[in-house]
C-alpha cells in the first residue's frame, strides 16, 4: 500500500465524518493491487458546504453550481509522492444518497474512493475508462461491504 499523508478540512462539520474514518476509506482504496507501483500520496480531504462548493466548480470548472465531489490532481512530484486535494460537497451528498434511497455513509465512501482515484489519474471521460474506474470503484467498495454504487434498482 502507498504510503499516505493526509490532512482533512472542515469547511462544514460532519459528524458522521471523522478522520479516522476518512482515513480508513481512502486507506482502503489504496490497497487496490492496480495502485502497488504509486510510492506514495499526499492528500486534502475537504468538507465543505454548497456556497463553497459551487465557488469552487464555478472558479476552478467553470460550471456555477455545488457538485458532489471536486478532485485536484496535481499528478506525482519529483520525490514519487502523488498529490491531489478532494473536496465533498456535503448538501449535495446528502441529497444524492437520499434521492438514490442509499446510506448517507455508503454514498460518502464511493464519492471519497471516486476522489482518490480521481486524484491518481483515474477519469471516465471515455467509456473505456469509465468502466474501469467504475469497476474498480465498485471492487473497493465491495470489500467495505458497500453495495455497487452504479446498480440500478
Amino acid at each position: 500500500m502507498p504510503a499516505l499523508s493526509l490532512s482533512v478540512q472542515y469547511g462544514k462539520e460532519e459528524p458522521r465524518l471523522p478522520r479516522w474514518r476518512l482515513r480508513r476509506w481512502i486507506a482502503q482504496a489504496l490497497r487496490a493491487p492496480e495502485l502497488a507501483d504509486v510510492a506514495g500520496v499526499a492528500l486534502t480531504l475537504r468538507l465543505v458546504g454548497a456556497a463553497e462548493g459551487r465557488a469552487l466548480n464555478r472558479d476552478f470548472r467553470q460550471r456555477d453550481y455545488a457538485t458532489n465531489v471536486l478532485t485536484f490532481e496535481y499528478g506525482e512530484g519529483p520525490d514519487g509522492i502523488v498529490a491531489g486535494d478532494i473536496v465533498l460537497c456535503l448538501p449535495i451528498l446528502a441529497s444524492e444518497a437520499r434521492a438514490q434511497k442509499k446510506p448517507f455513509l455508503h454514498h460518502a465512501a464511493h464519492l471519497v474512493v471516486h476522489g482518490v482515484l480521481h486524484s491518481l489519474g483515474y477519469d471516465h471521460l471515455n467509456a473505456r475508462d469509465a468502466k474501469r474506474m467504475e469497476a474498480l470503484e465498485t471492487r473497493i467498495l465491495a470489500e467495505m461491504a458497500i453495495p455497487d454504487p452504479y446498480r440500478v434498482f
